[in-house]
């Protein structure tokens, strides 16, 4: 699943490219991923012009000079092409939009569980999710982060990849994030003191700011790339020596959910 840094080095390499691009074609190719109809898409994309590529937590939101704004939910499987017309299409491309410097963008899914919308600007509360989203965890101050954590219980993982709390953190970033920090993830978030979570806090800035810029390296200036994790440095790591101590990594499956850690670097209470 893309997280913030594979969204912000996506985010960065289309805003080298799009703005003052034109749509000149614009196709929906697997309609079950789109909220908006056919048509609605193809009127009002075609001949539209791109302005600043943005992000709200796990959203990437492309932005048009006439104040329309397509919003892509990735989820899981969702990845984005920027290619020639020319090159093959993969079977779950969803979407493709032909632009006037002669490339193509698209956006393919192998599970179809993304989600594309296509609203104004004044009305991307209407989007689910983006109501009810706590602010991005690139953004949140310290003092808003302390305010709201204080409204949570149960375990600090869960809290952390809770769209409600703060958007954007995903699973494999709250292992890094709380290894960094020295915090065992399945501890309740009742248990932690000031100094905790404040070294919380910082761990969010610490782990993305070094992360960002190794995934859009690797990139080398082609979007289609294979996401590559293996520069994380506890997130399916199960079984090999932590980086720090060298105790062995442990990893738990629960719901679906794979969880790692140190348990000498990440002590539970």
């Amino acid at each position: 699943m893309p997280e913030i840094p594979d969204l912000e080095a996506i985010r960065g390499y289309l805003n080298e490219r799009l703005p003052g691009e034109t749509i000149t074609k614009a196709e929906c190719l697997i309609p079950i991923v789109f909220r908006v109809t056919k048509g609605e898409f193809v009127e009002k994309l075609e001949g539209a012009t791109f302005g600043q590529t943005t992000r709200r937590g796990k959203f990437l939101l492309f932005g048009f000079e006439g104040g329309d704004v397509l919003v892509i939910n990735a989820m899981l499987a969702g990845r984005f092409q920027y290619v020639e017309p020319s090159a093959k299409r993969r079977a779950s491309t969803c979407m493709a939009l032909g632009l006037s410097n002669g490339q193509e963008l698209r956006y393919h899914d192998d599970r179809r569980m993304g989600k594309i919308y296509l609203v104004s600007e004044d009305r991307l509360l209407d989007v689910p999710q983006f109501a009810e989203m706590g602010p991005d965890a690139l953004d949140v101050s310290r003092e808003e982060f302390l305010e709201r954590i204080g409204k949570y219980r149960g375990q600090i993982k869960n809290i952390l990849i809770n769209h409600k709390f703060l958007a954007g953190i995903g699973n494999a970033y709250s292992d890094e994030i709380l290894f960094a920090a020295r915090l065992h993830p399945y501890r309740k978030r009742s248990t932690m003191n000031d100094e905790d979570i404040e070294r919380l806090h910082a761990s969010i800035t610490k782990v993305f700011d070094w992360a960002t810029p190794i995934v859009a390296a690797q990139m080398r200036g082609d979007l289609n790339y294979k996401e590559r994790r293996d520069f994380l440095k506890i997130h399916r790591k199960g079984g090999e020596p932590c980086p720090v101590c060298g105790t062995r990594i442990s990893e738990i499956t629960a719901g679906q959910r794979i969880t790692n850690f140190c348990r000498n670097c990440q002590p539970e209470s």
